[in-house]
């Protein structure tokens, strides 16, 4: 019992010191990508050509009451309450195409890996990048380059329901805790909740192999904020494209919509929590779009399907404009995020980004 006590104890004041040092940091980023989302549910919820099609949906009355409405505002807001209710009251959200505000990728092949390199790294290597396969990433992410600094060295973390992730982020290399696919939390003082979540993952049947459900994605993501107080998070959620792919619309639904409360809880923490209160900026977006014609290609992406290239972003927190829907023409790409990141944190871009820092983003 007294080599418990002072186990505890030392835990105890090693996060009371740690905090207290990494209050020097004023700025926070969040970053969190939902896999394969359309911009066509964000913008307008549930489609009229999927919610009741019986070809994709199980149960079509049952999804109907869930989220259908008569109008696309109505059913935008019953899909993603938190983002069109709050997020649009007080932060930005770009690409709605039918308002001309446009985002896309610049990588050629519209699928995952490139995709979440672009956003990483600032730059579409369409050469060496080119496949899912599990190749450490030769670019440098901006969570390694923000990483690499002094002042926010070993308060980068990233976490995600695809097991590829830690080669994306090149973790070996970057030296950036990634918990992804099945992984469990890991280290000398985890808490009643991260053990817990330990036993229940492995005992929670998962219909993929490579991606686990997005809700141990967001509660160990949670858990180390609040016991780690990283400077700059990396969250990514997977149910979406994997649900699309099964060609399951109501999963795909019922999934943003569960994603969507895990964002609000993440926010909610942050404006709670004295370490990200009013310091925190939240960046939201995919990795890629899908397809709307034929129908079945909203179950697939690459280069052979059209729109799969057009994706979009939600930005809100500390220096951003509250904007709400952004409704003026403007021409946004994905290259551009990892720039943004690093103006937020008062970090130099790594050399090799070919994108520039949002227009809408604040100097710190």
């Amino acid at each position: 019992m007294k080599k418990f006590h002072i186990t505890l104890i030392a835990f105890i004041f090693v996060s009371i010191v740690k905090g207290y040092c990494q209050h020097e940091n004023d700025s926070k980023v969040i970053l969190i990508t939902l896999d394969g989302f359309r911009w066509q549910e964000l913008f307008t919820g549930a489609d009229e050509t999927l919610v009741s099609n019986e070809k994709y949906v199980a149960q079509p009355e049952h999804l109907n009451k869930l989220f259908w409405r008569s109008s696309a505002k109505e059913r935008r807001e019953t899909l993603l309450p938190f983002i069109w209710n709050s997020v649009s009251q007080f932060g930005q959200i770009h690409g709605n195409r039918r308002l001309n505000s446009k985002m896309n990728l610049t990588n050629t092949h519209w699928f995952s890996y490139p995709g979440y390199n672009e956003i990483l790294s600032g730059i579409a290597d369409d050469d060496r990048i080119n496949s899912n396969d599990k190749i450490p990433n030769p670019n440098t992410t901006v969570l390694e380059t923000v990483n690499n600094t002094s002042e926010y060295n070993g308060h980068v973390a990233a976490f995600g329901s695809w097991d590829v992730f830690p080669y994306i982020v090149n973790s070996e290399r970057s030296k950036i805790p990634v918990n992804a696919g099945f992984d469990v939390a890991s280290g000398l003082y985890l808490t009643p909740n991260e053990l817990y979540l330990n036993r229940i993952q492995k005992n929670t049947y998962c219909p993929w192999s490579s991606v686990r459900l997005d809700v141990f994605t967001h509660l160990y993501a949670l858990e180390y904020m609040k016991k780690e107080h990283p400077n700059l998070v990396y969250i990514a959620f997977g149910e979406t494209d994997d649900f699309a792919h099964d060609g399951n619309y109501e999963a795909y639904l019922k999934s943003a919509h569960r994603t969507d409360s895990f964002i609000k809880e993440l926010w909610d923490f942050t404006q709670n929590d004295p370490f990200y209160k009013d310091n925190t900026t939240f960046i939201i977006t995919t990795d890629h779009g899908r397809g709307t014609e034929p129908l079945d290609t909203w179950r697939s992406h690459g280069r052979d399907i059209k729109g799969a290239d057009e994706v979009w972003l939600i930005v809100f927190g500390k220096h951003i404009e509250s904007l709400g829907e952004v409704s003026k023409s403007e021409q946004i790409y994905t290259n551009q995020i990892a720039a943004s990141i690093a103006k937020l944190l008062n970090v130099q871009v790594s050399k090799q980004a070919q994108g520039s820092a949002f227009y809408f983003i604040n100097n710190p």
